[in-house]
């Protein structure tokens, strides 16, 4: 059975999309089946890895959101990607109405697991990259996930709203998922060079202790520009700070994913 991973932070611009593309596409390339989940109405996640504007048979993840009988079959609405054993369910900009749609429908909360549950078997991690917010769309995402991953800036208001998603997720637990933990805090463009990265990184380790993860993602030109061109940054410049990071992110991730379950 695959594991679901959930990267939030309701604060924008930290690196969730960024993450979730390329540390999909490092398992991807180390030989993982890996599902992108596409649920922020940018879709940007969308578009980073090359399929802006393609839709599966069955339509994108709106489509199976707001259906009106809730849709357990997941297989319709998966597209490929450039990257081996990297698949998506895309998004589009109908996605913005999504949580406007979804109030009056029945179990309205659970559509993404209830979605996903279908391919399960087939993938060995699905990620699913939130919008900056805890609306409708963020909490499908919770009650689906197995853990949440969350991405953090090196910047002084890092940890500023933290405490919402924390708080989110205790009833995400109580009320529709109790299993529901935290994968780990990864500590996103660092600038290694200044004190503030340095005094930040060091408080957030102090908090959140073991479940920040050792790897540090840099500051990173070729992470920036790889989007633009629809490719993981490991496709665009594989020997890039940003590329080798990521693919050290993945290294750790199998360790701590494996560890459990051995």
């Amino acid at each position: 059975m695959s594991h679901i991973v959930a990267v939030a932070n309701q604060k924008g611009g930290v690196g969730k999309t960024t993450t979730a593309i390329n540390l999909a596409a490092a398992l991807a390339i180390a030989g993982q089946r890996v599902l992108l989940v596409d649920v922020d109405p940018q879709g940007n996640l969308t578009s980073g890895v090359g399929q802006k504007g393609k839709t599966a048979p069955g339509g994108t993840v709106y489509d199976a959101l707001i259906s009106a009988v809730p849709t357990t079959e997941a297989h319709q609405f998966v597209i490929g990607t450039a990257v081996d054993r990297l698949q998506l369910i895309p998004a589009d900009r109908n996605l913005t109405g999504a949580e406007i749609e979804m109030v009056p429908l029945n179990v309205r909360e659970e559509r993404l697991r209830a979605l996903l549950a279908t391919v399960r078997p087939d993938f060995d991690y699905m990620f699913i990259d939130c919008p900056p917010s805890l609306g409708l769309l963020t909490l499908n995402a919770l009650v689906a996930a197995d853990a949440v991953l969350i991405p953090l800036h090196c910047e002084y208001f890092a940890l500023e709203g933290l405490a919402d998603l924390v708080s989110t997720m205790r009833r995400v637990r109580a009320a529709f998922n109790p299993l529901l933990d935290i994968e780990g805090v990864l500590l996103t463009m660092a600038d290694e060079r200044t004190n503030l990265g340095q005094q930040v990184a060091n408080e957030i380790r102090q908090f959140f202790k073991e479940k920040v993860f050792r790897t540090v993602i840099p500051r990173n030109v070729r992470l920036a520009e790889a989007p633009s061109h629809g490719l993981p940054v490991m496709l665009y410049d594989a020997k890039s700070r940003g590329s080798e990071a990521y693919v050290a992110l993945a290294r750790e991730l199998l360790q701590r994913t494996a560890a459990p379950a051995a």
